[in-house]
């Protein structure tokens, strides 16, 4: 009688790490006045996740989200992004790295005012070495792909909150990055104009092989994040706190 052969166990594949970061500290010297803002974060984020640090003001989202992204050099503790740790990288390294790797969004838009739309996504592929002709084809295509394809020739100050949040997102992919780093992203917009937005960086993240990584205080992003990571005091909280406002100041479409 023929043995059975016992049933082969299915590897379980581990999603990559995007983002690691151990032991972030981060203090703020001026004078005899030392102030901690963050105190031994541990955070690991996965490849192609949208996920979102939350906490009320000053409990030091906006200085991790610069520390993960490069912006700042933590007093203590590495970043490891992509699978190379950036900490340890001289300036013009890390800069390279952020430039090829690293799109922002932010809550100001940070447009140039005197560049239409198309003019604002392809300065940023000019950095990257992009050809003109090229470069002007895909800031088009980028355009249209966060549903401003009308808007190309148009200036911020002719454009809504929302379509100027629209270029800046589109700004944001422009070379394909695998990180977006999005801070208060949907503070200055409406009801429609924000759940447009946080539908396309959740699209971004779930079919782009791009990892959104967003500080906010919206609650309307919690139901399509994938984690959401609360910080209190410069610590990672295993809870949420009690309440987060939503930004005041939303401007209509």
């Amino acid at each position: 009688m023929d043995k059975l052969t016992p049933p082969v166990e299915l590897q379980r594949i581990t999603p990559a790490k995007a983002v690691v970061a151990s032991g972030i500290e981060m203090i703020f010297q001026s004078g005899a006045e030392r102030f901690q803002a963050l105190r031994g974060i541990e955070l690991e984020i996965f490849s192609d996740d949208l996920e979102l640090l939350m906490g009320p003001s000053g409990s030091g989202k906006t200085t991790l989200l610069s520390i993960l992204s490069g912006i700042l050099t933590p007093t203590a503790g590495t970043v490891e992004l992509l699978g190379q740790e950036i900490t340890g990288l001289s300036r013009g390294k890390l800069a390279k790295f952020r430039l090829k790797n690293i799109g922002f969004i932010f809550q100001d838009f940070n447009l140039f005012p005197a560049l239409t739309a198309q003019e604002n996504v392809e300065a940023v592929l000019n950095l990257k070495g992009i050809r003109r002709q090229a470069a002007k084809h895909q800031a088009q295509q980028l355009l249209e792909q966060v549903g401003l394809a009308d808007k190309v020739k148009s200036l911020p100050r002719d454009l809504s909150g929302g379509q100027k949040q629209r270029v800046a997102i589109a700004r944001a992919l422009a070379g394909s990055p695998r990180l977006i780093m999005a801070d208060e992203p949907t503070a200055a917009l409406d009801s429609q104009n924000g759940h447009a937005v946080i539908e396309l960086l959740r699209k971004l993240a779930k079919e782009e092989d791009c990892t959104v990584l967003m500080v906010t205080h919206d609650p309307r992003i919690m139901d399509v994040a994938d984690r959401i990571v609360y910080l209190e005091d410069g610590m990672i909280s295993p809870q949420a706190p009690h309440f987060f406002p939503v930004a005041d100041g939303a401007s209509s479409s």
